[in-house]
């Protein structure tokens, strides 16, 4: 086992399957996940002695976040920040040992090793290759809390204060620049029947016949309306129930069901017009139907990311790509991530690192060491570049 004396200097293959041994599961996901702290505590000491001035703070109780500052901090300066979560999924149903960190045909394995330890790695190596040069601004480190669950680390981070010219947000693109990706909406739809013996139809209002009308229309809705909304790197929106539930027992008219929504929203979609379209797609049902009656909630909602294909940070990163003789390549990001919540405090933030996000959260999660070593090269290119 890789230990947090032996990592040398700069070594991201090393720092990456020591923070991959690490068992950092999210407790809000994992009841019995022990969360960020012992994550924070390795790379504390590591970075510290790499010469990294260290802050670590609480997001919530428990979940630390941890930020890293190297470099030159100077009025006018440029400053850059690499982010990422430390925090990681549960591990049930893994084909292979969630937390040894094992290393086979050039692949390292692990809950975490692709989303995204091997990116914090990468970045972490970066920065200190690239302060070797003397940087003329300031680089920071952002590794935080729960972004699999609330993103509290990140919005703690925004709430301290902590800010900066740009962003990358360290997750799995296989080296593609993502300066957007979707956000998404939580809805839940509750459609209030008539409970009734299931004889007595004439009395009897059956709730979860009327779920299924809705769901026939918001079929529609999101095979004919939602394709024309589209964004020229994420594509077209989406629309799908997540779940349904209802009923009382089989010789009975079911008084109540409960269908949740997912909307996966393109920049600019507001949670208002969201739930206006489903709204809508009620009142339409309720013309042939004068029986159907829903109330709708949104449960939660995250914004959409969306950062100019010529803002400064994404020519900087085409620049560094290219620098390095790497294929340049702008795409969008299929996840939801912290760079929409950098982005809407004004820190232009774009996603970029090695692995694959297809292999989050997988039975077998790993990622090639080479792309880790790309990575490390490339944003070092890229701090080199920026801090001038």
């Amino acid at each position: 086992m890789t230990s947090v004396g032996t990592i040398a200097p700069g070594d991201a293959r090393a720092l990456a399957q020591a923070l991959v041994r690490i068992d950092s599961r999210n407790p809000a996901l994992a009841p019995d996940g022990p969360g960020e702290t012992a994550c924070v505590a390795m790379l504390r000491e590591v970075l510290s002695a790499w010469g990294f001035g260290v802050d670590v703070f609480e997001s919530s109780s428990g979940r630390p976040n941890l930020v890293a500052r190297i470099g030159a901090a100077s009025e006018g300066a440029h400053t850059l920040m690499f982010s990422g979560h430390l925090d990681v999924v549960g591990v049930d149903g893994m084909s292979h040992p969630p937390f040894a960190g094992e290393v086979r045909d050039g692949r390292l394995y692990g809950r975490g090793a692709c989303d995204m330890k091997g990116g914090i790695a990468a970045m972490c190596a970066a920065a200190w290759h690239a302060s070797r040069d003397g940087l003329e601004g300031e680089l920071l480190i952002a590794a935080t809390a729960d972004e699999e669950y609330e993103s509290a680390g990140t919005r703690a981070l925004l709430e301290r204060g902590v800010r900066c010219d740009a962003a990358i947000v360290g997750e799995p693109t296989c080296l593609e620049i993502m300066p957007a990706h979707r956000g998404f909406a939580w809805i839940e739809v509750v459609v209030t029947g008539r409970a009734a013996h299931g004889s007595r139809w004439e009395i009897g209002v059956d709730a979860i016949r009327h779920a299924g009308l809705l769901l026939a229309e918001l079929d529609r809705v999101d095979a004919e309306e939602l394709p024309r909304r589209t964004h020229p790197l994420l594509g077209r929106a989406s629309l799908h129930a997540s779940t349904i539930e209802g009923g009382i027992g089989m010789s009975t008219y079911p008084d109540r069901c409960v269908v949740r929504l997912e909307r996966r929203t393109l920049p600019g979609e507001r949670d208002d017009a969201v739930l206006a379209e489903v709204e809508d797609a009620c009142a339409r049902v309720r013309e042939r139907r004068p029986t159907f009656d829903a109330t709708l909630r949104l449960l939660m909602s995250q914004g959409a990311s969306d950062v100019a294909t010529d803002a400064p940070i994404v020519r900087a990163l085409e620049g560094a790509l290219a620098e390095r003789g790497e294929p340049v390549r702008v795409s969008g990001m299929s996840a939801w991530t912290d760079a929409a919540l950098l982005n809407a405090a004004g820190i232009p933030a774009v996603c970029f690192g090695p692995g694959d996000i297809s292999l989050a959260h997988a039975a077998a999660e790993y990622i090639p060491l080479g792309e880790i070593d790309r990575a490390t090269a490339i944003l070092s290119t890229l701090a080199r570049q920026w801090c001038r």
